[in-house]
């Protein structure tokens, strides 16, 4: 299988994503222990032996999630693979409602540099250790982006605009940390 620039520039932009999810702390609170069962994606190589850029990467679904990583230059920190990323990763549904809820173009949105690495990192939390599904406590999480994250009791994050998201997959293990998969594209203030 060859790899072509542009996937070469997704898996490097996944890989930034999960850098960045990974940067938050991991403070005090972490992901709710919610698991709800969702199709398993198709992998070419073991999930184990992947970092979470490729993980994205191999999954169509985050097909809008690594473009966006890619776009904001972030591909290559989320491959670091001394990294402890823990990444909530949004589907291509939840970008799409994310536009449409915003009015923004995807050409608009990948194309503001500054705004897109903000939102991609309120997606990641960098700490000590990965954070999994068992570990997560109702209670706030400072996020890579240095804002907020709530996760509630429901199991739910709750994002600084008080939007929440549902946990859809929990708990996919990459060689530089975990991968959640959620509904939305979760909007610091």
């Amino acid at each position: 299988m060859k790899l072509t620039k542009m996937k070469l520039t997704k898996l490097a932009t996944v890989g930034a994503l999960a850098i960045s999810l990974a940067g938050l702390s991991a403070c005090n609170n972490m992901m709710p222990q919610k698991s709800v069962a969702t199709k398993a994606p198709m992998h070419s190589q073991s999930m184990a032996k992947m970092n979470v850029v490729q993980i994205a990467q191999s999954n169509a679904d985050f097909s809008l999630l690594v473009e966006a990583v890619q776009a904001a230059g972030l591909a290559g920190a989320l491959s670091n693979p001394n990294a402890h990323f823990t990444v909530f990763a949004p589907t291509n549904a939840a970008f799409m409602q994310v536009l449409q809820e915003t009015g923004m173009s995807k050409a608009q949105l990948f194309s503001n540099k500054p705004l897109l690495t903000k939102i991609l990192g309120y997606h990641v939390i960098n700490g000590a250790m990965p954070v999994y599904a068992k570990d997560v406590k109702p209670g706030n999480i400072t996020m890579l982006s240095n804002d907020t994250l709530m996760v509630t009791t429901q199991g739910k994050l709750m994002d600084e605009n008080g939007r929440t998201a549902n946990i859809l997959k929990t708990d996919i293990a990459a060689t530089n940390g975990v991968v959640h998969v959620i509904d939305k594209v979760l909007l610091p203030k």
